[in-house]
C-alpha cells in the first residue's frame, strides 16, 4: 500500500509543461522526459504477489511474467492530470493460488444444511492480459514517473478454480478452468538510469468465470504487489 500512497502523492504534484518536439534530444540527466519525448516503448520481466481479501482473505497468490507497452500520445495537458496514454500487455506464464487444503464444508439446500467435500490447495496455470491502458503522469521528476491503469485479462488453471463443492469426476459441476481479471490499479517507474527502471505497482483484481461454470462463486476482491525491470526503447 505505501507503494500506492506514493503514487497518489507523484499525481497530486503534477504539474504542467510545455512538451518539447519528439525529435529533439533530451537531457541525458533526465531518463523520464527521454521516454516522454521519444514515446518509448517499455518491455521487461514482473513478478506479483498477492492476497484475496474478504471472504478470500485466506488465498494467496504468486505469478510471474513479461509485459510490453507503448506510449502513444504525446502530451495532453489537463492540469495536474497532465500526462501521455500508454498501451500495454502482458503474458504470465506461471500463475498460482495458494488455497485452503481440501475439507468438508457445510452448505445449505433449500433451507435445509447439509456437509460436502471442498477442493483446495495449489492451483496452477497460465494468464494473458491483452488490455492494459495506462495513464503516465506528467511530473517535474527526473526520477519517478507515477501511472495510473485499467486492464482486463484471462487465466486458465489446470483444475477448476476456485475451489467449490467437489463433483464426481466426468459429471458436469463445479467452478471453470476459465476466468476473467478485470483490474485497475497505479504504481510508479523509479528510473535507474537511462532506459532503465524499477517499477512498483498496486493492483485490485476481481477474478470471475463470468459463470462459466456451474457455480461462480469468484474471489470478488485481491490485492496483488508488482516488482518489475523495465527496458525503455
Amino acid at each position: 500500500m505505501k507503494c500506492f500512497l506514493l503514487f497518489l502523492a507523484a499525481g497530486a504534484a503534477a504539474v504542467a509543461q510545455s512538451a518539447q518536439p519528439a525529435a529533439q534530444v533530451a537531457d541525458a540527466s533526465n531518463p523520464v522526459a527521454q521516454v516522454r519525448q521519444a514515446r518509448s516503448w517499455e518491455y521487461g520481466p514482473f513478478v506479483n504477489w498477492g492476497s484475496g481479501l474478504g471472504n478470500r482473505d485466506n488465498f494467496r497468490f504468486f505469478f510471474t511474467g513479461f509485459q510490453l507497452g507503448k506510449v502513444l500520445t504525446p502530451v495532453v495537458h489537463a492540469g495536474p492530470f497532465s500526462g501521455q496514454f500508454e498501451y500495454s500487455g502482458n503474458i504470465i506464464p506461471l500463475w498460482q493460488a495458494y488455497t485452503p487444503a481440501p475439507h468438508i464444508e457445510t452448505f445449505t439446500y433449500k433451507g435445509e444444511p447439509f456437509q460436502a467435500p471442498v477442493g483446495g490447495g495449489t492451483y496452477t496455470g497460465v494468464s494473458i492480459t491483452p488490455v492494459i491502458f495506462r495513464w503516465n503522469f506528467l511530473t517535474r521528476s527526473r526520477r519517478i514517473q507515477p501511472w495510473f491503469q485499467a486492464a482486463g485479462g484471462l487465466i486458465y488453471t489446470t483444475h477448476k478454480f476456485p475451489p467449490d463443492e467437489l463433483v464426481p469426476h466426468g459429471t458436469p459441476g463445479g467452478t471453470s478452468v476459465f476466468n476473467f481479471s478485470p483490474q485497475g490499479g497505479g504504481g510508479i517507474h523509479y528510473f535507474l538510469r537511462s532506459g532503465r527502471s524499477i517499477d512498483l505497482g498496486v493492483n485490485g483484481v476481481h477474478i470471475s468465470s463470468a459463470s462459466l461454470g456451474d457455480r461462480n462463486p469468484g474471489v470478488n476482491a485481491s490485492i496483488q504487489i508488482q516488482v518489475g525491470y523495465t527496458f525503455w526503447k
